[in-house]
């Protein structure tokens, strides 16, 4: 049997081209795993980098996954070699031309009604965000340095990955990114790891303890909170990561507040953990800083953090118990 037939034509065009651009990975692994490249947006300065950017084939979609881990985005990371999205697909679905239909002579064309818009978009056209688009910084003026790294822990306290900020200074500011590693026991995989909350055995202890909990976006986040006599989580990665698998151990709190970051992406992502949230906790609040961007900021500008506001149309609506079930909530011991 051909060697190749593991994997489809999708995983030898990134692989090539990866490897012509950016060299061999250092830990080849088979295909249905990931393997670590170097990323061709922030790693192809020449300097040395453990490898963060993940590949590797899923038979069943006949597609290539490209992940980095530092979070730089998939299509630039094509980009930079040669390749479009179209080229992580073994093939792409066939368009049937009978699908198309005649527009019938001297009909109107029937006008589709607008969609009613969501609950979070509502929030965000209220707090009027302007279209996010990231301002260049101009060239880098020295190597990425890694500024402090956050280790998830297993309620136990056995170690399952960090993550890692990292600081670029460049000629108009510093770029911040981030990168995971997992602790097989023995060593340092730069890869992701299992989706536990940042903190998990201070969680799980509030939980059983009826202490209400803040998620954050961040973990310089949690850890101000923490530093201000509060218990508080967070997923990895940011804004659009949290999941079922995070969400389920606070299952059970008496009260969860999440901390949206004042801009589309943060209410988008605490509309996210709200609903994961609401009606498996005793009483569900979306707030905001009254001063800055986010909760360290809202904290540097001299706020305690009981002055958070409300998310309008979010925390109203989450606050509220869901109608065919009202959950009655725990007895609250707040944090402080």
């Amino acid at each position: 049997m051909d060697e190749r037939s593991e994997w489809g034509r999708s995983y030898e065009v990134v692989t090539d081209a990866l490897t012509s651009r950016m060299g061999p990975p250092k830990f080849p692994r088979g295909p249905m795993q990931w393997t670590n490249y170097l990323c061709p947006v922030h790693e192809a300065d020449g300097h040395h980098h453990n490898p963060s950017l993940g590949v590797r084939y899923d038979p069943q979609q006949g597609k290539t996954m490209v992940r980095c881990w530092a979070r730089c985005d998939d299509e630039q990371v094509l980009s930079r070699i040669g390749l479009r999205v179209r080229d992580l697909w073994d093939r792409l679905p066939e368009r049937d031309p009978n699908r198309r239909t005649q527009r019938r002579p001297g009909r109107p064309t029937p006008t589709t009604a607008a969609a009613p818009k969501s609950r979070v978009d509502k929030a965000i056209d209220y707090a009027g965000f302007p279209v996010p688009h990231k301002p260049s910084l101009g060239e880098p003026l020295g190597p990425p340095e890694n500024v402090h790294s956050y280790v998830y822990r297993w309620p136990d306290g056995r170690v399952e990955g960090a993550v890692t900020r990292v600081r670029t200074p460049h000629e108009h500011g510093d770029a911040k990114s981030f990168w995971q590693a997992h602790w097989t026991g023995t060593e340092w995989e730069h890869t992701g790891f299992a989706p536990l909350p940042f903190r998990l055995p201070d969680v799980v202890e509030a939980v059983d303890a009826g202490r209400e909990i803040y998620v954050c976006e961040g973990e310089k986040d949690v850890q101000r909170a923490f530093e201000a006599g509060q218990i508080a989580t967070c997923n990895a990665m940011g804004a659009g990561k949290w999941t079922p698998e995070h969400a389920k151990w606070l299952h059970g709190a008496g009260r969860v507040i999440v901390v949206a970051d004042r801009d589309r992406p943060g209410y988008r992502h605490a509309n996210t953990v709200a609903e994961s949230l609401h009606g498996r906790v005793g009483e569900v609040r979306v707030m905001q800083a009254a001063a800055g961007k986010d909760l360290s900021e809202h904290l540097d500008a001299f706020h305690r953090i009981d002055e958070l506001e409300p998310v309008p149309y979010l925390d109203r609506h989450f606050r509220q118990p869901p109608q065919h079930e009202r959950t009655p909530p725990r007895d609250l011991t707040r944090s402080r």
